[in-house]
């Protein structure tokens, strides 16, 4: 069984390498930490903060969980991060991923998120994305097996109508590429 959540949240990290220094705060349920001083958690929250980017995104959760490998739920929300880092997708095992309130604002970046195989719940609205008309459903076409997306339930007439936008957008894509 895992324990609390590991939480960083409010600590005025401007970088993860910063978060080394910090000690997490108390919740409801007690914080342990193991022989090697790491806490057996699978949830890690850094929301709240200054983070620009995902750089020491790995060490940090190695720094900290005891079983980094199994980590399933991380907040990231109200920060500064621009991208969809690619280290985001070394988290094989990650389920729920908050990213609202930061400055992402490349829409295809979503489709990164695709190589994780349990996500299921991501929150991505207060991006600059979110203005984009095809924000929701290039966000259910890249993670098909989405359940949330900014904690609204994915229904079924969405994933029909992510469908048939992937299947438009792939047509017009190729038929730009066969007049280039």
């Amino acid at each position: 069984m895992y324990g609390a959540p590991v939480d960083l949240s409010f600590k005025n990290i401007c970088s993860l390498e910063g978060a080394w220094t910090e000690e997490p705060s108390r919740g409801l349920r007690p914080l342990k930490r193991n022989s090697e001083m790491k806490y057996p958690s699978c949830s890690l929250r850094l929301n709240n903060n200054n983070i620009l980017d995902l750089l020491d995104l790995q060490k940090t959760v190695n720094y900290f969980l005891a079983e980094p490998s199994q980590l399933a739920w991380l907040d990231l929300s109200f920060n500064s991060i621009s991208h969809i880092d690619k280290v985001l997708c070394e988290l094989r095992e990650l389920r729920v991923l908050y990213l609202h309130g930061n400055s992402i604002f490349i829409l295809s970046e979503v489709d990164r998120l695709g190589a994780l195989p349990h996500l299921h719940s991501i929150t991505l609205h207060g991006n600059v994305i979110e203005t984009n008309k095809a924000y929701r459903n290039r966000g259910i076409s890249a993670l098909p097996q989405l359940k949330t997306m900014d904690f609204s339930a994915v229904t079924q007439q969405e994933r029909v109508m992510a469908e048939i936008w992937h299947q438009s957008n792939s047509r017009i894509r190729s038929n730009k590429s066969l007049k280039s």
